[in-house]
């Protein structure tokens, strides 16, 4: 009984560690008109990069950004600049932890409620109508 627990121990951390890097912290909150990510990694084994994801919460998730890794025990910071409403929304982020064979495991998600100052908003409509 004790091998067969160990070799199951053995695959699930085998498993775990296939994925990329184990995320000690994540989290994502509204500042400054801008939507911060940031988490902080543990172990970081055959990573690739990390793809920031963003939706609304009946929409799909889409990439907002790519950050190249840095080494085991690293603190990531994104700020998502490009989210112009008209209101005040919900958004939903998680983090695609890409290897070098493409294989991606994704991280939990979050939840932002996003506040935005009128000047950013309006900002925001005239970008976009030159788009």
């Amino acid at each position: 009984m004790k091998k067969l627990s160990t070799l199951i121990i053995i695959l699930l951390f085998t498993t775990i560690l296939s994925a990329g890097a184990f995320l000690e912290y994540f989290s994502a909150r509204s500042e400054y008109g801008n939507v911060k990510i940031e988490w902080k990694t543990a172990d970081e084994i055959n990573l690739k990069e990390f793809v920031i994801e963003r939706k609304t919460l009946h929409g799909n998730f889409i990439s907002v950004g790519t950050i190249a890794p840095k080494g085991d025990n690293s603190f990531y910071q994104f700020i998502d600049e490009n989210v112009f409403k008209t209101s005040d929304y919900l958004f939903v982020y998680r983090i695609k932890i890409v290897d070098n064979d493409s294989k991606a495991s994704y991280s939990k998600e979050v939840t932002v409620t996003h506040n935005i100052s009128d000047v950013k908003r309006t900002w925001g409509s005239i970008k976009a109508m030159f788009r």
